[in-house]
C-alpha cells in the first residue's frame, strides 16, 4: 500500500542488527550476531565463554534498562573478572568495535529521507559501554529523537518505550515507521499503532520502503 501524504512523518531505526551490523554470522550456531562481542572478550581474556556469562550476572542486563548506574555497573564486572574498570570499559570498547560494522548503504538512505522531509529517529536497547560505540554522537547526527534503553530506564519489548518514542518524536503514533531485525520488537509498535519493517538486509527493507511509497 502506498504511503498516503503526510501518512508517515518519522522513520526510527534499531540500532544492533539494523544500522550497525554484525561482522560475522553465526547463523549455523544460531545465535545472535553480537555473541562475538561475547566471545572475543571471553579469548582476551582466556576464559570460557560460560565463565564470562557468569561474570557478566546481573548487572549487564539491568545496565540495559538503566536500572544500575554506568559506574556501578562496570565496577560490579570488572571486580567478577578480577580486572579494572579501566581494562573492562576498554575491552568492551575494542570487542564492539571489532564486532560490528557501520551500515553505510542503510545510513545513506536515512538521510535521503530526511532530505526528503521525513523525520529520523532510533529506538535501540544498549548498555553503557556498547552505546558508547554503536550510537556515538556522531554517528547520531541528524537523528532526532534518539531513544536508548540504558539513558531511558525502560527496554524494548515494554510498551513503554515505544511511548517513550511517540512523546518525544512529537507525532501520533500511526505516523511512525519502525525498522527492527527482530519481530518480536515490533509486536508493541504494531499494537500502538506504528507501520513497521522487520529488516533482514538492505535490499529488502529499501523494496519495503518503496513498496511504501517513502522511497
Amino acid at each position: 500500500m502506498k504511503n498516503k501524504k503526510g501518512e508517515i512523518k518519522l522513520i526510527a531505526f534499531d540500532v544492533g542488527g539494523v544500522l550497525q551490523l554484525g561482522r560475522f554470522s553465526f547463523r549455523k550456531l544460531k545465535r545472535h550476531e553480537s555473541f562475538s562481542t561475547h566471545q572475543y572478550i571471553a579469548k582476551k581474556l582466556n576464559i570460557d565463554i560460560d565463565s564470562w556469562f557468569d561474570s557478566l550476572d546481573t548487572p549487564y542486563a539491568e545496565s540495559i534498562e538503566g536500572k544500575i548506574p554506568r559506574k556501578k555497573a562496570i565496577s560490579i564486572i570488572a571486580k567478577n573478572l578480577k580486572i579494572s574498570s579501566e581494562r573492562l570499559t576498554q575491552l568492551f570498547h575494542k570487542a564492539y568495535k571489532y564486532g560490528f560494522k557501520k551500515n553505510k548503504k542503510l545510513y545513506k538512505i536515512a538521510y535521503k529521507l530526511k532530505k526528503k522531509g521525513y523525520k529520523i529517529g532510533i529506538l535501540s536497547d544498549q548498555w553503557y559501554l556498547s552505546a558508547d560505540v554503536l550510537t556515538s554522537k556522531k554517528d547520531m547526527k541528524g537523528f532526532n529523537p534518539v531513544v536508548i534503553s540504558c539513558f531511558e530506564g525502560v527496554r524494548k519489548p515494554n510498551p513503554k518505550i515505544y511511548k517513550l518514542l511517540v512523546k518525544k518524536s512529537k507525532v501520533k503514533a500511526k505516523e511512525i515507521l519502525f525498522i527492527d531485525n527482530r519481530d518480536w520488537n515490533l509486536k508493541p509498535a504494531r499494537k500502538l499503532g506504528m507501520k513497521t519493517i522487520l529488516f533482514k538486509n538492505n535490499n529488502q527493507c529499501i523494496r519495503d520502503l518503496k513498496k511504501l511509497g517513502l522511497l
